[in-house]
């Protein structure tokens, strides 16, 4: 590869990586906002109660704002409802329909107001990052378009993610609006971590630099793909379980977190059994790769930070238990679930066979 196009890999392989770690930022600002109770700060998106710089007091507000915003989140409804009826979940949205909390109020509260306000901030910086993401992806097409495409993917993404975070507003946080808003944030950081893997091939062409499995690292993968798939439902509880303690949060006015654990359901002892299970798994899999004939230093470094990652989120999850589920944690414990998905699926790719051929002639 000439030195030029090797710049703009390098290059490239910056702003992807930036950005990949400026998404994990942003899970963590959310789950700040969620443990905080903030996320109806704003009651309107993309404005903050029609303003591009909300309010510090309820006096720089109409006597009647509740009622203004509650009218314009009715209506933003009203045309969700008749999408969903569109694309054929007509029971969705008879839900949304029949759901009287979406209309409650939240008195305003400048703190919360604030920190929802700089959430959004933070999500447009994050657009940035991806919109720059795809316009370096550009330079790169002729070594490897389908970079280009993906970047232009991840960009259509944090659009329709952005446009989830309006109808999570407008829906007064329905539970399952926000789980699937979590949900799209971890599909959006794996496809930009296959994206920086991908562009990191291109330097491995260059050097000239081959790959060969052997049976053990792809007994290895295969295993690592189920505990991806585990990981992937241990979230999904979680995700039930963080619904539950906001509805028990909402009732207890976010007051008295020792008793929030004494409210949770089967779903939280199921959740909170389930780690042990990966955990097992995943020191396996690291003694495997550790004690094999092929070892390679980075993976067996990268599988212990997975191990260390999957033993300090059970750890939170221990002091959320049983210290009444500190603020400062929830935020913390969703980091490193989101984390171990990076990890894990960034593992899976380095495991698996690379192979060019059409881009290798365009990389002599």
């Amino acid at each position: 590869m000439k030195q030029k196009n090797l710049n703009k890999v390098h290059s490239f392989r910056r702003i992807s990586l930036i950005t990949t770690v400026a998404v994990f930022f942003l899970i963590l600002v959310g789950g700040i906002v969620r443990s905080t109770g903030a996320g109806m700060g704003c009651p309107d998106w993309p404005k903050c109660f029609g303003s591009w710089i909300p309010p510090t007091s309820v006096d720089q507000l109409p006597v009647n704002y509740a009622e203004i915003y509650l009218q314009k989140r009715v209506e933003k409804n009203e045309r969700f409802v008749s999408l969903l009826n569109g694309l054929g979940f007509s029971s969705l949205a008879r839900q949304i329909e029949e759901d009287k909390s979406i209309l409650s109020h939240e008195p305003f509260n400048a703190t919360k107001t604030w920190i929802e306000y700089v959430n959004r901030l933070i999500g447009v910086a994050i657009g940035l990052l991806i919109i720059l993401t795809f316009v370096q992806s550009i330079r790169l097409r002729k070594l490897d378009y389908k970079i280009t495409f993906l970047s232009l993917l991840a960009l259509i993404a944090v659009v329709f993610q952005g446009w989830l975070g309006s109808i999570v507003v407008s829906t007064n946080l329905l539970q399952w609006m926000i789980s699937l808003h979590m949900i799209v944030a971890l599909l959006l950081v794996c496809l930009l971590l296959y994206i920086y893997f991908r562009s990191g091939n291109l330097v491995s062409v260059a050097k000239g630099e081959h790959r060969t499995i052997f049976g053990e690292r792809k007994w290895v993968r295969g295993w690592l793909g189920i505990g991806m798939v585990l990981m992937f439902v241990q979230i999904v509880l979680g995700t039930q379980v963080r619904e539950h303690i906001d509805v028990i949060a909402s009732e207890f006015g976010y007051q008295n977190r020792g008793l929030w654990i004494s409210e949770l359901g089967t779903t939280f002892y199921i959740h909170r059994s389930f780690s042990l299970l990966l955990i097992g798994l995943h020191i396996y899999l690291f003694y495997k790769v550790s004690s094999s004939g092929e070892r390679k230093v980075g993976l067996v470094k990268r599988f212990k930070w997975l191990v260390g990652l999957m033993i300090v989120v059970v750890v939170s999850g221990v002091v959320m238990a049983y210290l009444g589920i500190p603020a400062f944690v929830q935020p913390l414990h969703l980091l490193l679930g989101s984390l171990i998905i990076g990890f894990q699926y960034y593992i899976w790719l380095e495991l698996g066979v690379v192979t060019y051929h059409s881009e290798e002639k365009v990389l002599v």
